[in-house]
């Protein structure tokens, strides 16, 4: 079943903006990670995807499998949308980003963003490895998968799944769509979405805290939220 709720997606539009401008209070969630007695000097996750080897250009479509913990989803990737997210996107997942991630923004009609790293260490490396935008060239309709942002030319890695088509309203602040989700859609509908806006709008998770104490922060304080288990390309 889609999710509705009564909200503005113009607001919603500046919320997706404005929850990802987390760099000038990270030296202040790492003390409050000390307070709360979370661990932020995680080791190492087994994939360890380093931004200067993300390269390659990506084949014109192509598509990826999601294992999630609501169930598989693919999404296919047209290059001509959004060549610049595409590859971005194609690397990431060669390299092994999306392992173990959650989605930690679900937001009932809306949409449902993930793609913070669940290991502090790996999320510093590539806070920073911003590409340029791409114009947008399809319309952020329901299944439509585009990078959140903190303003032109910020896209890294974290991305959104459009929940309506109402989103459309998105196109005119810059969110290009690179691809589509053709299979799974309602196991993305069935992502856990109780925990609403994050901090400080709302009662979820902080992305402050989720830059800087990754999966331990998400895990003790958020224990419903779903993840990525794996993405793969497919073809």
């Amino acid at each position: 079943m889609m999710r509705y709720e009564k909200a503005s997606v113009a607001l919603l539009s500046i919320l997706l903006v404005s929850a990802l401008t987390v760099a000038p209070a990270l030296a202040v969630n790492q003390a409050q990670a000390k307070e709360q007695g979370v661990q932020t000097n995680q080791p190492q996750t087994k994939a360890d995807p380093d931004p200067a080897k993300a390269t390659e250009q990506a084949p014109e479509k192509f598509r990826v499998k999601l294992d999630t913990t609501k169930g598989p989803v693919v999404i296919e990737v047209n290059r001509a949308w959004s060549p610049k997210g595409a590859d971005r996107f194609y690397n990431l997942v060669k390299l092994g980003f999306y392992t173990d991630i959650a989605f930690f923004r679900v937001i009932d009609g809306f949409m449902a963003q993930f793609g913070i790293h669940g290991n502090p260490q790996v999320s510093a490396k590539w806070r920073d490895a911003k590409i340029a935008d791409d114009p947008v060239k399809q319309s952020n309709l329901r299944g439509f998968v585009s990078y959140a942002m903190a303003g032109p030319n910020t896209r890294t890695t974290q991305l959104f799944i459009n929940y309506a088509d109402r989103n459309s309203q998105l196109d005119r602040s810059g969110f290009s769509p690179f691809g589509k989700v053709v299979e799974g859609i309602e196991n993305i509908d069935n992502l856990y979405s109780g925990y609403g806006e994050g901090a400080p709008s709302g009662k979820g998770p902080n992305q402050g805290l989720v830059q800087t104490q990754g999966n331990a922060y998400l895990r003790k304080s958020f224990p419903h939220l779903d993840y990525i288990k794996s993405a793969t390309i497919v073809e």
